[in-house]
Protein backbone atom coordinates (compact mmCIF):
# COMPACT_ATOMS: atom_id res chain seq x y z
CA UNK A 1 0.00 0.00 0.00
CA UNK A 2 1.22 3.95 -1.01
CA UNK A 3 2.81 5.87 1.84
CA UNK A 4 0.69 9.50 1.35
CA UNK A 5 2.87 12.02 0.60
CA UNK A 6 0.80 14.79 0.93
CA UNK A 7 -2.00 15.92 3.65
CA UNK A 8 -4.14 18.83 2.86
CA UNK A 9 -5.71 19.78 6.40
CA UNK A 10 -8.76 22.06 6.32
CA UNK A 11 -6.77 24.94 4.23
CA UNK A 12 -8.25 27.88 3.46
CA UNK A 13 -7.39 30.81 1.61
CA UNK A 14 -9.37 33.83 0.49
CA UNK A 15 -8.56 37.03 -1.77
CA UNK A 16 -11.21 39.55 -0.96
CA UNK A 17 -14.93 38.16 -1.31
CA UNK A 18 -13.55 35.35 -3.61
CA UNK A 19 -12.92 31.85 -2.01
CA UNK A 20 -10.27 30.28 -3.37
CA UNK A 21 -10.28 27.28 -0.96
CA UNK A 22 -12.47 26.64 1.53
CA UNK A 23 -11.79 23.74 4.91
CA UNK A 24 -10.13 21.80 1.51
CA UNK A 25 -9.59 18.27 3.24
CA UNK A 26 -7.27 15.76 0.62
CA UNK A 27 -4.60 13.24 0.89
CA UNK A 28 -2.53 12.01 -2.28
CA UNK A 29 -0.42 8.90 -2.07
CA UNK A 30 3.03 8.87 -3.24
CA UNK A 31 3.75 7.73 -6.98
CA UNK A 32 -0.08 8.72 -7.71
CA UNK A 33 -1.26 11.27 -11.18
CA UNK A 34 -3.52 12.96 -9.22
CA UNK A 35 -5.53 15.99 -10.84
CA UNK A 36 -7.52 19.09 -9.72
CA UNK A 37 -10.09 19.38 -12.17
CA UNK A 38 -12.32 22.53 -11.83
CA UNK A 39 -13.77 25.77 -13.93
CA UNK A 40 -12.31 28.34 -13.59
CA UNK A 41 -11.60 30.16 -10.42
CA UNK A 42 -12.43 27.26 -8.55
CA UNK A 43 -9.59 27.69 -6.75
CA UNK A 44 -7.48 25.27 -8.24
CA UNK A 45 -4.17 26.40 -8.95
CA UNK A 46 -4.14 28.49 -5.70
CA UNK A 47 -4.22 25.05 -3.80
CA UNK A 48 -1.43 24.34 -5.90
CA UNK A 49 0.56 27.23 -5.63
CA UNK A 50 -0.39 26.96 -1.64
CA UNK A 51 1.65 23.45 -2.24
CA UNK A 52 4.45 25.16 -3.44
CA UNK A 53 4.84 27.91 -1.09
CA UNK A 54 4.02 30.60 -3.72
CA UNK A 55 1.04 31.10 -1.43
CA UNK A 56 0.24 31.37 2.40
CA UNK A 57 -3.07 29.76 3.64
CA UNK A 58 -5.00 31.67 5.79
CA UNK A 59 -5.66 28.33 7.82
CA UNK A 60 -5.38 25.13 7.89
CA UNK A 61 -1.95 22.44 7.30
CA UNK A 62 -0.20 21.55 4.27
CA UNK A 63 2.22 18.44 5.34
CA UNK A 64 4.54 16.97 2.80
CA UNK A 65 6.01 13.31 4.05
CA UNK A 66 3.83 14.15 7.52
CA UNK A 67 6.20 17.25 7.81
CA UNK A 68 3.90 20.76 8.38
CA UNK A 69 5.81 23.03 5.55
CA UNK A 70 4.03 26.22 6.74
CA UNK A 71 7.50 27.48 7.90
CA UNK A 72 9.34 25.69 5.15
CA UNK A 73 9.89 27.85 1.72
CA UNK A 74 9.05 27.39 -1.34
CA UNK A 75 13.14 26.52 -2.43
CA UNK A 76 13.40 24.10 0.16
CA UNK A 77 10.39 21.83 -0.55
CA UNK A 78 12.20 19.97 -3.43
CA UNK A 79 9.28 20.04 -5.47
CA UNK A 80 9.43 20.79 -9.29
CA UNK A 81 6.59 22.79 -11.14
CA UNK A 82 5.29 23.30 -14.44
CA UNK A 83 3.24 26.48 -16.02
CA UNK A 84 0.73 26.79 -18.87
CA UNK A 85 3.86 29.23 -20.06
CA UNK A 86 6.99 27.44 -21.05
CA UNK A 87 8.71 29.33 -18.97
CA UNK A 88 12.46 28.13 -20.64
CA UNK A 89 15.63 30.30 -20.74
CA UNK A 90 15.80 31.67 -24.27
CA UNK A 91 19.19 32.55 -24.09
CA UNK A 92 20.31 28.63 -23.46
CA UNK A 93 20.22 25.61 -25.43
CA UNK A 94 18.39 22.95 -24.31
CA UNK A 95 21.17 21.00 -22.45
CA UNK A 96 21.50 24.38 -20.48
CA UNK A 97 17.81 24.83 -19.81
CA UNK A 98 17.52 21.04 -18.64
CA UNK A 99 20.60 21.09 -16.07
CA UNK A 100 19.76 24.59 -14.97
CA UNK A 101 18.46 23.47 -11.19
CA UNK A 102 20.98 21.11 -11.00
CA UNK A 103 23.87 23.36 -11.52
CA UNK A 104 22.20 26.19 -8.81
CA UNK A 105 22.42 22.97 -6.52
CA UNK A 106 26.24 22.79 -7.13
CA UNK A 107 26.18 19.58 -8.11
CA UNK A 108 29.61 18.44 -9.59
CA UNK A 109 29.68 19.22 -13.33
CA UNK A 110 30.02 14.97 -14.56
CA UNK A 111 26.59 14.45 -12.11
CA UNK A 112 24.93 17.38 -13.77
CA UNK A 113 25.69 15.88 -17.56
CA UNK A 114 24.61 12.47 -16.63
CA UNK A 115 21.46 13.66 -15.22
CA UNK A 116 20.61 16.30 -18.27
CA UNK A 117 21.59 12.86 -20.35
CA UNK A 118 18.99 10.80 -18.29
CA UNK A 119 16.18 13.62 -18.71
CA UNK A 120 16.82 14.38 -22.61
CA UNK A 121 16.73 10.24 -23.33
CA UNK A 122 13.31 10.21 -21.21
CA UNK A 123 11.87 12.95 -22.90
CA UNK A 124 12.78 12.55 -26.70
CA UNK A 125 14.95 14.73 -26.88
CA UNK A 126 18.67 13.51 -26.61
CA UNK A 127 19.75 14.55 -30.42
CA UNK A 128 18.23 18.40 -29.46
CA UNK A 129 20.59 19.24 -26.36
CA UNK A 130 22.83 21.64 -28.00
CA UNK A 131 19.37 23.65 -30.55
CA UNK A 132 18.93 26.72 -29.06
CA UNK A 133 15.90 26.41 -26.77
CA UNK A 134 13.48 29.39 -29.32
CA UNK A 135 13.89 27.18 -31.79
CA UNK A 136 11.85 24.27 -30.76
CA UNK A 137 8.38 23.71 -31.25
CA UNK A 138 5.82 24.15 -28.61
CA UNK A 139 5.63 20.66 -27.77
CA UNK A 140 9.39 20.23 -27.56
CA UNK A 141 9.60 23.79 -25.45
CA UNK A 142 7.25 21.97 -22.86
CA UNK A 143 9.45 18.71 -23.02
CA UNK A 144 12.25 21.01 -22.07
CA UNK A 145 10.47 22.49 -19.08
CA UNK A 146 9.37 18.73 -18.01
CA UNK A 147 12.67 17.87 -18.57
CA UNK A 148 14.17 20.63 -15.91
CA UNK A 149 11.75 19.88 -13.63
CA UNK A 150 12.21 16.95 -13.33
CA UNK A 151 16.36 16.75 -13.04
CA UNK A 152 16.47 17.41 -9.36
CA UNK A 153 14.30 14.64 -8.54
CA UNK A 154 11.60 16.26 -6.57
CA UNK A 155 9.32 14.63 -4.12
CA UNK A 156 6.81 15.73 -6.49
CA UNK A 157 5.85 17.58 -9.89
CA UNK A 158 3.40 20.32 -9.39
CA UNK A 159 1.89 21.05 -12.99
CA UNK A 160 -0.65 23.99 -13.85
CA UNK A 161 -2.52 23.33 -16.88
CA UNK A 162 0.60 22.88 -18.92
CA UNK A 163 -0.94 21.99 -22.17
CA UNK A 164 -3.65 24.48 -22.48
CA UNK A 165 -1.48 26.85 -24.57
CA UNK A 166 -0.65 23.52 -27.27
CA UNK A 167 -2.89 22.58 -30.35
CA UNK A 168 -4.85 19.55 -29.84
CA UNK A 169 -2.76 17.58 -31.93
CA UNK A 170 0.53 18.13 -30.12
CA UNK A 171 -1.32 18.39 -26.84
CA UNK A 172 -2.75 14.75 -26.75
CA UNK A 173 0.76 13.93 -27.72
CA UNK A 174 2.07 15.27 -24.87
CA UNK A 175 -0.62 13.86 -22.70
CA UNK A 176 0.86 10.42 -23.64
CA UNK A 177 4.34 11.75 -22.80
CA UNK A 178 2.99 12.57 -19.66
CA UNK A 179 2.01 9.34 -18.93
CA UNK A 180 5.16 7.29 -20.35
CA UNK A 181 7.40 10.08 -17.80
CA UNK A 182 5.12 9.15 -14.55
CA UNK A 183 5.34 5.53 -15.20
CA UNK A 184 9.41 5.62 -15.88
CA UNK A 185 9.87 7.92 -12.70
CA UNK A 186 7.37 7.17 -10.59
CA UNK A 187 7.17 10.83 -9.44
CA UNK A 188 3.94 11.90 -7.79
CA UNK A 189 2.55 14.20 -10.35
CA UNK A 190 -0.14 16.84 -9.01
CA UNK A 191 -1.87 18.37 -12.25
CA UNK A 192 -4.19 20.85 -12.87
CA UNK A 193 -6.83 21.19 -15.69
CA UNK A 194 -9.87 22.22 -16.38
CA UNK A 195 -10.25 19.98 -19.10
CA UNK A 196 -12.81 16.90 -18.20
CA UNK A 197 -10.95 14.47 -20.89
CA UNK A 198 -7.50 15.32 -19.83
CA UNK A 199 -7.83 14.72 -16.75
CA UNK A 200 -10.29 11.32 -17.77
CA UNK A 201 -6.92 10.20 -19.81
CA UNK A 202 -4.22 11.28 -16.79
CA UNK A 203 -5.48 10.55 -13.71
CA UNK A 204 -5.36 7.71 -11.02
CA UNK A 205 -7.24 9.62 -9.28
CA UNK A 206 -9.50 13.33 -9.69
CA UNK A 207 -10.57 16.19 -6.94
CA UNK A 208 -13.16 17.88 -8.84
CA UNK A 209 -13.44 21.08 -7.39
CA UNK A 210 -15.64 24.22 -6.94
CA UNK A 211 -15.64 27.30 -4.63
CA UNK A 212 -12.28 25.72 -3.23
CA UNK A 213 -14.46 22.84 -2.01
CA UNK A 214 -13.64 19.41 -2.78
CA UNK A 215 -17.20 17.80 -4.39
CA UNK A 216 -15.90 14.62 -5.24
CA UNK A 217 -12.87 12.75 -5.37
CA UNK A 218 -12.43 9.12 -7.30
CA UNK A 219 -11.42 7.19 -9.64
CA UNK A 220 -11.85 8.79 -13.65
CA UNK A 221 -14.17 5.90 -14.32
CA UNK A 222 -16.08 6.30 -11.35
CA UNK A 223 -16.21 9.98 -11.72
CA UNK A 224 -17.41 9.38 -15.16
CA UNK A 225 -20.41 6.81 -14.89
CA UNK A 226 -21.34 7.20 -11.12
CA UNK A 227 -20.99 10.96 -10.06
CA UNK A 228 -22.40 11.52 -6.62
CA UNK A 229 -23.79 15.34 -7.07
CA UNK A 230 -25.66 17.23 -9.78
CA UNK A 231 -22.60 19.41 -9.92
CA UNK A 232 -19.63 16.54 -11.05
CA UNK A 233 -22.39 15.11 -13.50
CA UNK A 234 -22.86 18.53 -14.93
CA UNK A 235 -19.24 19.59 -15.51
CA UNK A 236 -18.69 16.26 -17.36
CA UNK A 237 -19.75 16.74 -20.94
CA UNK A 238 -22.44 13.79 -22.36
CA UNK A 239 -24.10 13.65 -19.04
CA UNK A 240 -28.02 14.72 -19.02
CA UNK A 241 -28.96 15.96 -15.87
CA UNK A 242 -33.26 15.74 -15.26
CA UNK A 243 -35.21 17.12 -12.16
CA UNK A 244 -37.32 13.73 -11.24
CA UNK A 245 -39.77 13.05 -8.31
CA UNK A 246 -38.29 11.37 -5.47
CA UNK A 247 -41.69 8.80 -4.76
CA UNK A 248 -39.84 6.26 -2.08
CA UNK A 249 -36.75 4.90 -0.98
CA UNK A 250 -35.69 1.30 0.15
CA UNK A 251 -33.73 -1.86 -0.39
CA UNK A 252 -30.57 0.11 -1.91
CA UNK A 253 -33.27 1.91 -4.08
CA UNK A 254 -35.07 4.58 -4.72
CA UNK A 255 -38.24 5.47 -6.87
CA UNK A 256 -38.34 8.69 -9.15
CA UNK A 257 -41.46 9.83 -11.50
CA UNK A 258 -39.81 10.75 -14.59
CA UNK A 259 -41.50 12.40 -16.92
CA UNK A 260 -44.89 10.07 -16.33
CA UNK A 261 -43.20 7.12 -15.85
CA UNK A 262 -41.59 5.09 -12.66
CA UNK A 263 -38.13 3.76 -12.04
CA UNK A 264 -36.24 1.98 -9.57
CA UNK A 265 -32.46 3.84 -9.64
CA UNK A 266 -30.19 1.64 -7.55
CA UNK A 267 -28.47 3.74 -4.70
CA UNK A 268 -25.09 2.90 -5.02
CA UNK A 269 -23.59 4.84 -2.04
CA UNK A 270 -25.75 7.64 -2.16
CA UNK A 271 -27.45 8.09 1.58
CA UNK A 272 -29.10 11.11 0.59
CA UNK A 273 -30.91 11.19 -3.07
CA UNK A 274 -31.84 14.56 -4.20
CA UNK A 275 -34.32 15.84 -7.08
CA UNK A 276 -32.41 15.03 -9.71
CA UNK A 277 -30.75 12.44 -11.87
CA UNK A 278 -28.30 12.22 -14.12
CA UNK A 279 -28.53 9.82 -17.38
CA UNK A 280 -25.32 9.67 -19.94
CA UNK A 281 -26.04 10.72 -23.29
CA UNK A 282 -24.41 7.21 -24.57
CA UNK A 283 -26.90 5.22 -22.84
CA UNK A 284 -29.91 6.88 -24.44
CA UNK A 285 -31.05 4.39 -27.30
CA UNK A 286 -33.49 5.86 -30.00
CA UNK A 287 -35.42 4.28 -32.98
CA UNK A 288 -35.47 0.14 -33.31
CA UNK A 289 -32.81 0.07 -29.97
CA UNK A 290 -35.56 1.39 -27.80
CA UNK A 291 -38.34 -1.62 -27.48
CA UNK A 292 -35.20 -3.61 -26.05
CA UNK A 293 -35.01 -1.21 -22.81
CA UNK A 294 -36.75 -1.54 -19.52
CA UNK A 295 -37.55 2.06 -19.35
CA UNK A 296 -39.35 3.91 -22.95
CA UNK A 297 -40.88 7.34 -23.34
CA UNK A 298 -42.17 9.32 -26.55
CA UNK A 299 -39.97 12.41 -27.32
CA UNK A 300 -39.72 15.20 -29.55
CA UNK A 301 -36.82 15.08 -31.80
CA UNK A 302 -35.23 19.02 -31.36
CA UNK A 303 -32.04 18.95 -33.51
CA UNK A 304 -29.58 16.54 -34.63
CA UNK A 305 -25.94 17.24 -34.29
CA UNK A 306 -23.13 15.58 -36.65
CA UNK A 307 -19.64 15.23 -34.29
CA UNK A 308 -17.67 12.91 -36.79
CA UNK A 309 -17.83 9.56 -35.31
CA UNK A 310 -21.20 10.02 -33.57
CA UNK A 311 -24.16 12.10 -33.20
CA UNK A 312 -26.12 13.96 -30.34
CA UNK A 313 -29.77 13.91 -31.02
CA UNK A 314 -31.34 16.63 -29.05
CA UNK A 315 -34.89 15.37 -27.61
CA UNK A 316 -38.34 16.96 -25.31
CA UNK A 317 -39.36 14.77 -23.35
CA UNK A 318 -43.40 15.26 -22.51
CA UNK A 319 -42.59 17.32 -19.32
CA UNK A 320 -40.81 19.92 -21.10
CA UNK A 321 -37.14 18.61 -20.59
CA UNK A 322 -34.53 17.76 -22.89
CA UNK A 323 -31.79 15.51 -23.05
CA UNK A 324 -29.36 14.33 -25.35
CA UNK A 325 -28.77 10.89 -27.36
CA UNK A 326 -25.75 10.09 -28.24
CA UNK A 327 -25.24 7.21 -31.15
CA UNK A 328 -23.22 6.05 -33.87
CA UNK A 329 -26.11 4.93 -36.19
CA UNK A 330 -27.89 7.82 -38.16
CA UNK A 331 -31.51 7.95 -37.27
CA UNK A 332 -34.18 8.82 -40.15
CA UNK A 333 -36.13 11.63 -38.49
CA UNK A 334 -36.53 15.34 -39.10
CA UNK A 335 -36.81 17.89 -35.89
CA UNK A 336 -40.20 17.53 -34.64
CA UNK A 337 -40.68 14.18 -35.86
CA UNK A 338 -41.88 11.90 -32.35
CA UNK A 339 -39.23 9.16 -31.48
CA UNK A 340 -39.03 6.86 -29.09
CA UNK A 341 -36.09 6.45 -26.33
CA UNK A 342 -35.39 4.16 -24.14
CA UNK A 343 -32.74 2.89 -21.49
CA UNK A 344 -32.25 0.87 -18.35
CA UNK A 345 -32.81 1.87 -14.55
CA UNK A 346 -29.74 0.26 -14.27
CA UNK A 347 -27.63 3.55 -16.24
CA UNK A 348 -29.87 6.13 -14.56
CA UNK A 349 -27.89 7.63 -11.42
CA UNK A 350 -29.24 8.91 -8.45
CA UNK A 351 -27.55 12.39 -7.01
CA UNK A 352 -26.92 14.10 -4.08
CA UNK A 353 -27.76 17.84 -4.54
Amino acid sequence: MSATILELDRISKRFGGTVAADALSLAVQKGEFFTFLGPSGSGKSTVLRMIAGLEEPDGGTIRIDGQDVAAVAPWHRNLGMMFQNYAVFPHMNVRMNVGYGLKARRLPPSEVKKRVDAMLELVGLASLGDKNVTLLSGGEQQRVALARALAPEPRMLLLDEPLSALDEKIRRAMQDELKHVHRRTGTTFLYVTHDQEEALTLSDRIAVINRGRCVQCDAPERLYKRPRRRFVAEFFRGCNVLEAELAGQGDGAATYRLAGIAIDVPLGDIETPGRHVALRAENVHLGTFAPRQPCRLSATLVETTFRGTVLDYRLALPDGQTLTATMTQHLEAAPGSIVELGFSPQSVIALED
